[in-house]
């Protein structure tokens, strides 16, 4: 989450010279020659470091999908930047150049795949209260230089991932939820009407990167009503051409929102006072769910906590998210079947002999893990089947199991010759 980046690069400020005069700026994420990182510019501390510098050193940059990666100061002089003054402060120097464009939503660095820092601002127009702001381009500025060039939606430059703002996504959303069906509908009947979620990470939405490296912004929506926190549906908005989609899922189950899922992390680990940030709603093994990194009131990231979003009795948490994910898989099968009811992927049927079991302890029952000799490993809890603790080496088994591509695959049905 953005919070423990901001925390690592704020205790690896030393690198930067003459600390005193700078403070780390907006963080922001970006994906830079495939790698997805987080980005922050360091800024001048007030208007007398500005006046005897004149120009920022550089930026910061830390991974966004290793947690046990260090932040890197990357050393390149920027002069036209946000905490910059007169016609050097980015947002003046950008309306100087385009005084009758309409912008929305603060300026943002982005970085291209050679290091070199630019600074972004959308820009668009206001249109009727049922959709807020639309836009249409965006303004990129030379950081060091500022020489400055204005560009259409679609001829956006490949490096930048946030032409939208996500101010103005945020925006967008809110008015999608509350004036569907119109102003009126909006005060009195409510019908159809959603709030969206104020848990985003950036302007109440958070940034995350499809199978293809398209970043999106997303957030969820909820009803309404005060003390109700079912979710109503989720958005996911394309960061670089504004085209916005909103899901409903299956209409047929009653989801927890961001915030139900944020208050069971609370409410779990009420004594250490962690706190859960950055949910965003996946789907693991066919299950709607919510995966949240877990904080310690230091900022440090302690575990990463996956809940089901339709049995919010079904969680799980580790310190990393692949040891989230299986621990999560057995809380699944533990559940009452989960994974069976719900998984789109194929179950299967085999017949084999058992060459290795291990055993192990999970609160009140035991999850086995067991080789075949087809030489896939399988694994299914106590819970589901008895009998399955009595397995042993040399066994003759049939079963029924689910096709995950996994190392282990969960076992749904078994039968022990003999037993």
């Amino acid at each position: 989450p953005p919070q423990f980046a901001r925390n690592k690069m704020k205790k690896s400020f030393g690198q930067v010279p003459n600390t005193s005069y700078y403070e780390l700026g907006s963080l922001q994420i970006q994906k830079v020659n495939g790698e997805y990182v987080y980005i922050a510019p360091v800024e001048f501390s007030d208007f007398f470091k500005w006046i005897r510098s004149g120009s920022t050193p550089g930026y910061f940059t830390l991974s966004a999908t290793d947690s046990s990666a260090n932040p890197k100061f990357v050393k390149t002089e920027m002069v036209y930047t946000p905490s910059s003054y007169f016609n050097k402060e980015i947002e003046r120097h950008i309306r100087l150049q385009y005084p009758d464009l309409i912008f929305y939503g603060d300026t943002q660095l982005e970085i291209n795949d050679d290091g070199k820092p630019y600074y972004i601002r959308t820009y668009g127009d206001f249109i009727s209260a049922r959709n807020g702001f639309k836009a249409s381009g965006v303004v990129v500025v030379d950081a060091k230089t500022g020489a400055t060039k204005k560009y259409a939606l679609d001829q956006v430059p490949a490096f930048i991932d946030g032409a939208v703002s996500p101010e103005a996504v945020s925006l967008q959303n809110s008015y999608f939820g509350n004036y569907i069906h119109g102003f009126w509908n909006s005060m009195f009947g409510k019908s159809d009407v959603k709030l969206p979620s104020d848990e985003g990470t950036e302007a109440n939405v958070s940034p995350v990167f499809d199978a293809k490296g398209d970043m999106y912004y997303f957030t969820d929506f909820t009803s309404p009503k005060e003390g109700v926190d079912s979710m109503l549906g989720y958005a996911l908005t394309n960061a670089r051409t504004g085209k916005a989609t909103y899901y409903t899922g299956n209409l047929e189950a009653s989801y927890m929102d961001s915030q139900g899922a944020l208050q069971i992390i609370e409410k779990r680990f009420i004594e250490k006072k962690w706190k859960g940030r950055m949910p965003i709603l996946y789907n693991f093994y066919g299950e709607a769910s919510w995966l949240t990194p877990v904080l310690d009131s230091n900022g440090f990231l302690q575990n990463y906590f996956i809940v089901s979003a339709a049995n919010p009795e079904i969680a799980a948490y580790a310190s990393t998210p692949n040891e989230a994910l299986r621990a999560y898989k057995t809380a699944l099968q533990k559940g009452g079947g989960t994974v069976n009811s719900s998984s789109k992927q194929e179950k299967k049927e085999t017949t084999g002999k058992v060459k290795r079991v291990y055993k192990e302890k999970t609160g009140d029952y035991t999850t086995v893990t067991f080789l075949l000799d087809d030489e896939k490993s399988y694994t299914m809890s106590s819970e589901k089947e008895p009998l399955v603790i009595y397995l042993k080496e040399g066994d003759q088994v049939t079963m029924k199991y689910t096709d995950t591509g996994e190392i282990f695959l969960p076992v749904d049905e078994i039968n022990i010759k003999g037993l």
